[in-house]
């Protein structure tokens, strides 16, 4: 079992992911004291357009990569699945390793990818989110589910709270006003995927990206999720 519980579990699907979606949110949760935990699930080996990059060196730097945004937001640990990118699938092994990190970690808050936008989605995404919903319940919840996880002292666990960024279905949006150049930093620390882009303009995609989530709130920028409650 985990010597400290996290309060929120991030399960993202590649490196950088998660500096996207809920990097703001994160940065705040810190400074309340919450303690954060990301699940990596995808080395992102393949997060490239040059034919000549050795996929393993990629892994290698994508990882250094998240670990210092991690370190940036004050992230307490990443753990990295090493899944091979664009090679996930819905199957009890990959299920039941997110269990295993819901029952290590025990966290009241799963953050994760909605798994339901349609059409155009990265697959890697969609089954990350799908997993990661099946796996917080009933997976996690259930003595009888996984009877091997109980043999290595991963007992049941109810998560409380679920927020899925990349949504179509907004219900939620979190104040990020104060983090958003924390949230910014942690972005550039993933060099090999943002290095290329004018950093003016990856600013002023991002913010706009973050008024247009506040829409409506009293806040200026914001990241947006489908949020659920889970009773159990």
């Amino acid at each position: 079992m985990a010597d400290a519980p996290a309060d929120v579990l991030v399960i993202a699907p590649h490196p950088d992911d998660a500096e996207f979606g809920v990097a703001g949110t994160v940065a705040r949760w810190v400074r309340e004291n919450r303690k954060v935990v990301y699940v990596v699930c995808t080395s992102g080996e393949k997060g490239t357009a040059d034919p000549a990059v050795r996929l393993e060196e990629l892994a290698a730097t994508r990882e250094r990569e998240q670990r210092a945004a991690a370190d940036l937001l004050g992230v307490s640990e990443v753990v990295f699945l090493r899944y091979p990118d664009q090679g996930l699938e819905d199957i009890p092994e990959f299920r039941k390793e997110l269990v295993r990190q819901i029952r290590k970690y025990r966290p009241e808050t799963v953050a994760t990818v909605d798994p339901y936008r349609r059409y155009i989605w990265h697959r890697d995404h969609r089954i990350t989110g799908q997993v990661a919903l099946d796996a917080v319940y009933p997976y996690a919840r259930d003595y009888h589910a996984y009877p091997e996880l109980i043999a290595e002292g991963m007992l049941p666990h109810k998560v409380k709270e679920l927020l899925c960024w990349a949504t179509e279905d907004p219900n939620f949006r979190s104040d990020i006003t104060g983090t958003f150049e924390t949230k910014l930093a942690a972005l550039r620390c993933h060099v090999s995927q943002v290095g290329g882009r004018d950093a003016a303009e990856l600013e002023q995609w991002l913010r706009q990206r973050a008024r247009d989530m506040a829409q409506g709130e009293p806040f200026e920028l914001a990241e947006a999720f489908h949020r659920l409650e889970i009773w159990q």
